[in-house]
Order: structure tokens, then C-alpha cells, then sequence
């Protein structure tokens, strides 16, 4: 990188923890360790990032981040970008305001990082951005649909930390869940939001009750539809089989403890979960939604419609009945899991900012 473009700016808006705050952890972490770059996160103070970057050891500017356009994230933002030039990286829809707004008052070059298939709903400032980083190519042809030029847009796969993972055991996860402890587990991972869309994995839950009768479902994470999924569950007599089990501060120890990892998104830029049981060899039920078929291509995962509650309970059943497909699954997902390593995408990134620094005058 130039002189002019050496020093990053993160900036990252989330108050919870989710996968986009990982990817800004494992990102950040992984420049920490080069020498030629020197950065800092704008982030929320008293958040789960900023406590976790300061233990990692990454310089953290923590501001009073309340609402998506904060003034004292702004405020956090030139200050940073005065005290030397800059290029500001925006990690969310909110920090990109941020950007936009800091890099038309100093005239500092921002790209952003767009981790959902959503369409754009304002779409200016992400015309705007020097570069966009799309982490999937799901993601990109979004952006592109959405009138982003093609040019302007990389892909860089987000990653995980696969040793890291690969370490994880599940220990008395069963026990401090309050779960069977020789039931097999159906296990999924994410937010209770709409695009997640459990309500197709509690219909394959019910499809399989009379089949599977001793299997157990267990959804992790926390969200605005959880009640609405308490109703369901409910409602199809699914209360001492399907388990909404929270937030938890270690996802993986319970990924570690399935016998087989399910998502059902209907939308999804990319899904790091998805890698987690790659990397922790527990075959993959999956909806072909957003980048998940980039993931689990080249049979690292059996994939079925989104919104198909049958199909998916079908998938299921077949890698539980069939051990030659749970092993070909496991064996293709540690072979193509190798290629969203935290290492890769940190490369990734930084021949992005490096592509921005040689083309600063950037219209």
C-alpha cells in the first residue's frame, strides 16, 4: 500500500454479537500481525467487538454508537482520520453512512464490506465507495442487479479461524443445556430473524417426528421472532423435541455435539456456521440460499429448495440412516472448507485496500 493508504480505519456499528462482528474481529487480527499496516475500529463502546478486539490486542476507538447515524461515531471517525490520511473501511450498512459522510469532508477514500443478499435500499453511497467487497458471489450479483458497477465490486469469501475451530469440543454442553445425553442432535445456528427462517426447520422437526422419534432439535441464537417460534413449536406438539436455547457465548461446543447441522435460511450472504460444521466434520443439511451452495459445492453438503420443509427433513433423514454419505459429506466439506480460512480472506482484503491505493483518484 502507498504511504497515503497504509493506515485503516474500521468501521463497525453492531451492538451484538454476531457473524459480521467475528469477520471484523478475525480481520482486524489477522493485520494486527503484519508490520506494513497500521489500523484502528470505530466501534460502540461497552459492545461484545470492542471488549473482544482490546483483548486481542487491536487499538479500538469506542464511541457512544446508539443509532445507525450516531454523531459521536462520526465525530470518532474524523478525529481518527485528522490524525494522519486514512482509508476508512465500512463492515455495516450504518458505518457506511459514517464513511460516506467523513470521506466527502476530508476526502479520504472508503470502501465497504457487504455481507447480505439483500437488494440496496439506498443505494448511493455504496455507488460511491472507492471499492465494495462482496463476500459471496450471491452477494455480488445482488450488487450488481442493484446498479453497482461491476468493477467496482470483489469477491472475498469471509472466513474462519480453522484451527481455532478445529479445536472446539463439546465438553458438557448437553448437560448445562439441559439436553439428552445420547440423543442424536439436529443442530442450528443463528439469529431468529425472518430470513433465517426457522419456521421451515421446525415444519422438517414435525415431519420427522414420527421417523426420527429420538432426534432433537436445537436452535441457538436470539432474535426478534422468538416467540413467534415458541407458538410454532407449540402449536405442532414439538416442545420436548425442538429446543430454542438462546444466545450462547461458545456456539461451537454445541455444533461440536451434533450429528447433523442444519440452515434454513430463505436469504444468505454467506453463513459462517455453515463452515464452523465443515470444520468440525458434522455433515450439512442446507437450503441452497444466497452463498450456500459456494460453500457446500462439490458434495460438501446436501442442499434442497429454501422453504421446503419436506426436502429438508428428507436430507436430514438420509444423512442420519446412510454412514457412506455422512463419511463422503464430511470428507468433501474438509477438503473445500480449506478455502475460506481467516487467512485467505485477510489476504483478500488487503489486495483490495492495495487496488485503492493505486487508484485513489477514484471517481
Amino acid at each position: 500500500m502507498s504511504p497515503l493508504n497504509r493506515r485503516v480505519v474500521h468501521l463497525a456499528s453492531g451492538r451484538e454479537w454476531r457473524g459480521g462482528q467475528n469477520q471484523v474481529l478475525l480481520l482486524a487480527r489477522a493485520l494486527a500481525a503484519r508490520r506494513d499496516i497500521e489500523q484502528i475500529v470505530v466501534t460502540g463502546r461497552r459492545t461484545p467487538l470492542e471488549e473482544r478486539l482490546r483483548e486481542a490486542g487491536v487499538p479500538v476507538r469506542s464511541v457512544g454508537w446508539r443509532t445507525g447515524v450516531s454523531i459521536a461515531a462520526l465525530a470518532g471517525t474524523l478525529a481518527e482520520v485528522v490524525r494522519a490520511p486514512s482509508l476508512l473501511h465500512a463492515h455495516d450498512a450504518h458505518a457506511l453512512t459514517i464513511a460516506g459522510v467523513a470521506g466527502r469532508l476530508t476526502g479520504s477514500p472508503y470502501l465497504a464490506t457487504r455481507r447480505v443478499d439483500f437488494h440496496l435500499r439506498r443505494p448511493t453511497l455504496w455507488r460511491l465507495a472507492a471499492r465494495i467487497i462482496a463476500i459471496s458471489d450471491a452477494v455480488q450479483g445482488v450488487l450488481v442487479s442493484d446498479g453497482i458497477a461491476p468493477e467496482r465490486i470483489v469477491r472475498v469469501h469471509s472466513g474462519i479461524d480453522l484451527e481455532a475451530v478445529r479445536r472446539t469440543r463439546s465438553g458438557e454442553i448437553r448437560r448445562e443445556l439441559g439436553l439428552p445425553l445420547d440423543a442424536p442432535l439436529a443442530v442450528a445456528v443463528g439469529a431468529l430473524v425472518d430470513h433465517k427462517d426457522h419456521a421451515t426447520l421446525i415444519g422438517a422437526a414435525a415431519a420427522l417426528r414420527g421417523r426420527k422419534p429420538e432426534l432433537h432439535w436445537v436452535i441457538a441464537g436470539e432474535g426478534p421472532l422468538h416467540a413467534a417460534l415458541e407458538r410454532q413449536i407449540a402449536t405442532q406438539s414439538l416442545g420436548d423435541r425442538v429446543h430454542l436455547v438462546g444466545h450462547l457465548i461458545e456456539p461451537l461446543r454445541l455444533v461440536a455435539a451434533a450429528a447433523v447441522f442444519v440452515m434454513s435460511s430463505k436469504a444468505e450472504g454467506l453463513g459462517t456456521s455453515v463452515l464452523d460444521a465443515m470444520a468440525l466434520d458434522v455433515p450439512i443439511a442446507a437450503t441452497a440460499a444466497g452463498g450456500i451452495p459456494e460453500m457446500l459445492d462439490r458434495g460438501a453438503g446436501l442442499l434442497t429448495a429454501p422453504g421446503d420443509s419436506g426436502a429438508l427433513a428428507a436430507s436430514v433423514a438420509h444423512i442420519l440412516d446412510d454412514a457412506d454419505l455422512r463419511a463422503g459429506l464430511i470428507r468433501q466439506a474438509q477438503n473445500r472448507v480449506e478455502y475460506f480460512s481467516a487467512t485467505a480472506m485477510a489476504e483478500g482484503v488487503l489486495s483490495v485496500y492495495r487496488s485503492i491505493a493505486e487508484n485513489v483518484d477514484l471517481k
